[in-house]
């Protein structure tokens, strides 16, 4: 619907009327309603395509036998073990309804029409959607062009020249998306260093354990040094538990009393706290994973290069490929059953994200990607 037909979009907030909502991958069902083909494969979200632990699995099924009744609120015992795991109190952490919910808290406790964000070009859609939605200014700094760092990555000097008075947030994600580029440990650390006590940076650690890059951060060991450090995690991603919607953030006391006062009541269902507790448990599937991940990344990589692309080396679950003309290979391989992520509103147009999935997902891609290059 256009705003000249829409008769409330007067009465909404300057920030809504000009925000563009975020767009989700294409599902398997409607490819395959749309095109009427069969068997598609979906690579465009940066899910685990092997699925949660078991364990998870056997723990949100119990938890089905009692849906009549709410969730535990404050999510005792989830705070508490991911407390543990991080070596801080349950004071610190603030649970999400994904990752994006929490990121969404954060710009609505510390932004208001007269203050500012900063974050980085080609960064996580979230970002501007967050602050335009709470009125915010954002400030987008250009992000490296080979020259004097890597390609695409977010360049810290250009972030901190953004950074003034009126600064209330900086985000960053590490690695990002969808361009999976990272930062090493004493970059990042110098940057935060120096920012002004005013500024809250978010670091944003949704892929943290794929990570397997020499100097790459845990942030989250940082928070006693930093109180204006803000760390975000998930288990949508590594864990498999993308469709319950369970994140959270760790941060100093006084940040997190801030955060749980916008956090809704009963964001995090209870399906969702038991199979995150439970997978957990189970490292040893977390660890296969992360390996599959690992040999699913080199699979791609290696035909990516067999065939002439470029792409951009990424820390997480995910490539970005220069194709060319990205909407017109998105086109072409959806024709051929295969979802990616077209990236063009990234300022990436002529590339195209795509999802480390199985391997014989791997293998339709790019046997698709050949035909279609042809």
């Amino acid at each position: 619907m256009s705003a000249a037909s829409n008769h409330f979009f007067h009465l909404a907030t300057p920030g809504i009327r000009k925000l563009q909502p975020y767009l989700p991958g294409k599902p398997v069902a409607e490819l395959e309603r749309e095109y009427g083909i069969s068997g598609a494969v979906k690579l465009a979200s940066n899910e685990n395509p092997f699925g949660p632990s078991p364990l998870a699995l056997a723990a949100a099924r119990q938890v089905l036998e009692d849906l009549g009744r709410y969730p535990e609120g404050s999510g005792w015992l989830l705070t508490g073990r991911l407390a543990r795991l991080h070596g801080l109190e349950r004071d610190w952490v603030t649970l999400g309804n994904g990752s994006n919910d929490v990121l969404d808290i954060i710009a609505r406790v510390f932004l208001t029409p007269a203050h500012e964000a900063v974050f980085s070009q080609h960064a996580f859609a979230v970002y501007p959607i967050a602050v335009q939605a709470a009125g915010a200014r954002a400030c987008v700094a250009p992000a490296h062009d080979g020259s004097h760092g890597p390609a695409y990555g977010h360049d810290l000097d250009a972030m901190y020249k953004l950074v003034g008075p009126d600064t209330r947030l900086v985000f960053i994600a590490n690695p990002n998306n969808p361009t999976g580029t990272w930062l090493e440990s004493d970059a990042l650390e110098a940057f935060i260093s120096s920012l002004p006590a005013h500024v809250m940076v978010v670091v944003d650690e949704a892929y943290f354990e794929y990570v397997d890059k020499p100097g790459y951060p845990d942030t989250s060991t940082w928070l006693q040094r930093f109180p204006n450090l803000i760390v975000t995690r998930t288990f949508s991603k590594a864990y498999g538990l993308a469709a319950l919607r369970i994140g959270y953030a760790l941060s100093h006391p006084d940040v997190a009393d801030l955060l749980n006062r916008v956090r809704q009541p009963f964001n995090v269902n209870a399906v969702a706290q038991a199979a995150a507790l439970a997978a957990l448990d189970d490292s040893q599937h977390l660890q296969d994973c992360v390996e599959r991940n690992h040999a699913g990344m080199q699979q791609l990589t290696a035909g990516f290069r067999k065939l002439g692309l470029p792409y951009i080396e990424s820390a997480g679950n995910f490539v970005a490929l220069q194709t060319g003309r990205g909407a017109e290979r998105y086109e072409a391989l959806l024709q051929r059953g295969v979802i990616v992520r077209p990236v063009a509103n990234y300022g990436l147009p002529d590339h195209l994200r795509v999802t480390v999935g199985r391997a014989d997902e791997n293998a339709r891609l790019l046997a698709a990607l050949q035909q279609v290059l042809a």
